[in-house]
C-alpha cells in the first residue's frame, strides 16, 4: 500500500473531505503515487487519519470522479494512469504522446485498399467507389488502450504498411513521404461507446467517448486523409485556447 503524508487542518473553512482528496491529487501528479499502486481501505485510511468514513468515502469518490483512481472489485483502489491533454492543434496522438513523455504503441486492427463510401468520398473529394486505402488502429498510451482510429487516404499519395503504421504515427509516414498536412477541419464531439468499442478501450459498455472526425490537406489545398476517431473520456481531453478578437 502507499502512503503519503496527509494532513488536514480541521479549522479551515475547505471541507474535511476536499484536504484529503486535493493531497492525494497531488501526490499522484508528483509521482509519489504512481499508476496502479494502491491506496488504504476506506477503514484503515480513516483510522490513521483520524475522520469518519463517510469522510473518506467521500474524498475516495471525488478522487474516481477525476479520473485518478479506480475501484476494482477483489483488488482494492488503485492509481490510474493521468489523463492524457491534447491541444486542439494540428498535429498526431503519436506525436503528442511522445512530446508528453509517454510511450505510443499501436495495433493495426485492419489495412486494405477498399471503395470509398461516399460519406468520405465528400471529405476526401473523391467519387464514391474510388479506390483508397483504409486503415484502423487501437492507439496505446504506455501500453493502455486509449483511442481507436480510423483513417482514408488516397492511393496515389503514400503507400502504408502495417510495419510502419506499428512503428510510427501516420502523420510522421506522411513527413517521410514529403506530405504535410498545413490545414485541417475538424470536428470534436462525445457518444457513448459501443460494446465493441468498449471491450477495445477497456471500458463498460456505454461508457462517454470523445469523438473527432478530421479532412487534411497539403500546402497546395489537395486531400491527405481523412479520420474519425473515437477516445475515452476517462483518459483523454481536448484543450483549446480562446482570444477576443
Amino acid at each position: 500500500m502507499s502512503r503519503p503524508q496527509i494532513a488536514v487542518d480541521r479549522n479551515s473553512p475547505v471541507p474535511l473531505y476536499f484536504q484529503v482528496a486535493e493531497q492525494f491529487a497531488a501526490a499522484i501528479h508528483r509521482g509519489e503515487l504512481a499508476p496502479g499502486d494502491r491506496l488504504d481501505s476506506e477503514l484503515r485510511l480513516a483510522d490513521r487519519l483520524g475522520l469518519s468514513r463517510p469522510t473518506v468515502r467521500q474524498a475516495i469518490q471525488h478522487l474516481v470522479d477525476k479520473g485518478l483512481i479506480v475501484r476494482r472489485r477483489g483488488v482494492g483502489t488503485q492509481v490510474v494512469r493521468v489523463e492524457v491533454r491534447r491541444s486542439v492543434e494540428l498535429t498526431s496522438l503519436h506525436d503528442d504522446l511522445l512530446r508528453s513523455g509517454q510511450r505510443p504503441s499501436t495495433s493495426v486492427l485492419e489495412l486494405a485498399v477498399v471503395r470509398c463510401p461516399p460519406e468520405v468520398a465528400a471529405a476526401l473529394g473523391v467519387a464514391p467507389g474510388t479506390e483508397v486505402q483504409h486503415l484502423r488502429r487501437l492507439r496505446f498510451a504506455d501500453g493502455e488502450p486509449l483511442a481507436v482510429m480510423e483513417n482514408w487516404l488516397p492511393v496515389d499519395r503514400v503507400r502504408l504498411t502495417i510495419d510502419a503504421l506499428q512503428r510510427d504515427g501516420l502523420y510522421g509516414i506522411l513527413r517521410a513521404g514529403g506530405i504535410r498536412i498545413r490545414s485541417a477541419h475538424q470536428l470534436i464531439g462525445a457518444r457513448a461507446a459501443t460494446g465493441a468499442e468498449a471491450h477495445m478501450l477497456g471500458e463498460r459498455r456505454g461508457a462517454p467517448v470523445l469523438t473527432m472526425t478530421r479532412t487534411g490537406y497539403d500546402d497546395q489545398g489537395l486531400h491527405v486523409e481523412h479520420g474519425a476517431h473515437i477516445y475515452r473520456a476517462t483518459r483523454y481531453s481536448l484543450e483549446v485556447s480562446v482570444a477576443e478578437r
